[in-house]
């Protein structure tokens, strides 16, 4: 099966055939070329994927990732980058094995089916000018023949004529032999043109064309077993990345797994435990005797004399952290314990066992404002933070130490008295960082000290407790916070609260629901998810009934039916002229 012998004069086919499998290549070279785009932008989606949901730096996000199941999206992140670093490579290999090499080869190609086709064309046009060398030379024979017939023909009649000369008879004679010769010549010069022509039309049909068909032939045979191994190994660079693509999948499948529950529920109590007991029951008080009074657990008794004195009355309840939630129904009017314990908060001063959670701006330095347990992680954190720069100061120092000493033994290596500035200064900085790790640690002391004294009774969530004696609630006084979230000291006499009994006649008289003072404006977005809150949307519109008592929390009312507690530094405060004047919080 030779294109030579079967296809001898197609040539101008297979000159057709030929350029449409190089354009059949280019266009499979075009194929990869566009998919080696798609990779790399499919591959660079997926960076920036992943960078889009990369934790920021120093941001809140970062203290998401020590649960289980944000580590393992973020693992999941990071294999994702690998899976994109594959489809970088499915790109650069099909670069560089396909489209660069097929490039290559289809400008060789082009170059040998040139080479090619201009010797098939120069074999033909030999073959056509020695047709037409054999046409002439049989015009010219046949053309001598007849005049060579001509002159004989002359010469006869010359000869027969006894009317013309014998001069012109031997002229008539010699012109005809010369016709003859003329003719003879024409005649071999004809013959030996003829097997000349057959001679090298053999050679043309028989070996020159086959040759170069054959090459052709060869040369197309190339180019498709070109293409045959280029789809291989487009198959095959897919085929690579496979086993690092299935490890990035077996990463994501094996982070998935290692995602805990019970860890991240324990990590959610270590993070938000604030280290408080939970409110005791609330004692009866009975009321059906005008003088009689019945002392509550959250009540101060008077040891010394012995007679039970009632410190809290319904108007003195302490309140509960988190706030009992007051959503009143359109038939419930009334709030006999509550409404008379505000009357009795705005008048006496409150007594706080520990530091109300005030949200928003710069906490103080020793993190009062937070509870027990977050303050001695906070208190923990900060003294380690302290000794690792510490422990940083004295490398450096002793790292100065040595060189200094090197440079007493070997002055030539520098001066010794050069690094005495350093010294010095890395001295007064470890001294500074010293004593602020000790006011830390004296700070952590307290805290795990009070702690587990905390326990050893039944208090209230708010901070109010049973004392057993005066001195008890003295001590519980210099716990005591400011509205600034400072702590102050309140006087003997005020923070016993003592209460003189007085007729009650008048104490279940049905009372009227909060009047507002104010309205505020919410800043900010608040879940009020604790018994006692309320939640409130940003930009919304509320009436206060109870501004902050320095607990950072201010009551509020949507309607008659809904009300609770909301942080102050939330809500936008604006006091009616009079209740206590213009007054803003933000």
């Amino acid at each position: 099966m030779s294109w030579g012998a079967e296809l001898w004069d197609q040539f101008d086919n297979l000159e057709k055939h030929t350029q449409w499998g190089i354009d059949v290549l280019e266009k499979y070279i075009k194929f990869v070329k566009e998919r080696t785009e798609i990779e790399i932008n499919y591959a660079k989606q997926l960076r920036n994927l992943s960078k889009k949901y990369q934790p920021k730096k120093n941001s809140k996000e970062e203290d998401e990732y020590k649960y289980s199941s944000c580590k393992a999206f973020l693992a999941t992140l990071n294999e994702m980058n690998d899976y994109a670093g594959q489809h970088e490579v499915i790109s650069e290999n099909m670069t560089s094995q396909i489209t660069t090499e097929l490039a290559r080869y289809v400008q060789e190609l082009k170059q040998e089916r040139k080479s090619h086709f201009h010797d098939g064309r120069k074999a033909q046009q030999h073959i056509e000018t020695c047709w037409k060398q054999l046409e002439s030379s049989k015009r010219r024979f046949e053309r001598d023949c007849k005049e060579a017939d001509r002159a004989q023909q002359y010469f006869e009649k010359m000869d027969a004529d006894i009317n013309v000369t014998k001069a012109d008879v031997e002229k008539a004679r010699q012109q005809a032999q010369l016709r003859q010769q003329m003719a003879e010549d024409s005649r071999a010069e004809y013959s030996s043109t003829l097997q000349k022509f057959n001679h090298e039309q053999h050679e043309h049909y028989h070996t020159h064309i086959p040759n170069i068909f054959q090459k052709i032939q060869e040369m197309e045979e190339r180019r498709i077993v070109r293409v045959g191994d280029s789809m291989k190994t487009f198959a095959e660079v897919d085929r690579q990345v496979i086993p690092i693509i299935g490890k990035c999948l077996d990463e994501i499948t094996r982070a998935a797994e290692s995602i805990n529950q019970k860890n991240d529920s324990q990590l959610v109590i270590e993070a938000f435990k604030s280290g408080f007991e939970p409110p005791g029951d609330v004692d009866f008080e009975d009321f059906t005797q005008p003088i009689k009074r019945t002392v509550s657990e959250s009540s101060l008794s008077n040891s010394k004399d012995g007679k039970p004195e009632s410190r809290f009355t319904s108007k003195s309840k302490g309140k509960l952290w988190p706030f009992i939630k007051k959503n009143k129904s359109p038939k419930q009017q009334k709030e006999p314990l509550s409404h008379r314990f505000n009357e009795f908060m705005t008048s006496k001063p409150k007594i706080h066992c520990f530091r109300s959670l005030k949200r928003g701006g710069a906490g103080p330095e020793d993190f009062s404002n937070l509870p027990p347990e977050q303050r001695r992680k906070k208190l923990q954190q900060k003294v380690d933070e302290l000794n690792k720069d510490i422990q940083k100061e004295m490398d450096q120092r002793d790292a100065l130490t040595k060189m200094k000493d090197v440079y007493i033994k070997n002055p030539q290596m520098g001066d010794a008295a050069s690094v005495d500035h350093k010294l010095a200064e890395l001295g007064q900085n470890l001294e500074k960082l010293r004593l602020e790790a000790q006011k830390f640690e004296g700070w952590l002391a307290e805290v795990e000290g009070r702690l587990p004294a905390r326990t050893e009774q039944t208090r209230r969530q708010s901070g109010m407790y049973e004392p057993q004696n005066t001195l008890t609630v003295n001590n519980c006084a210099q716990d005591r916070e400011s509205p600034d979230g400072s702590y102050t000291e309140e006087p003997n006499q005020e923070s016993e609260m003592k209460v003189p009994a007085t007729d009650f006649d008048d104490e279940f008289d049905d009372e009227e629901p909060l009047p507002t003072i104010g309205t505020c404006k919410a800043l900010y977005t608040f879940e009020g998810q604790n018994e006692g809150t309320i939640s409130v949307t940003e930009g919304e519109m509320l009436y206060v009934i109870e501004e902050d008592k320095g607990d950072g929390w201010t009551r509020i009312r949507r309607n008659e039916d809904e009300e609770g507690y909301v942080p102050t530094s939330y809500v936008e405060v604006f006091l009616e002229k009079n209740a206590k004047g213009a007054m803003t919080y933000i």
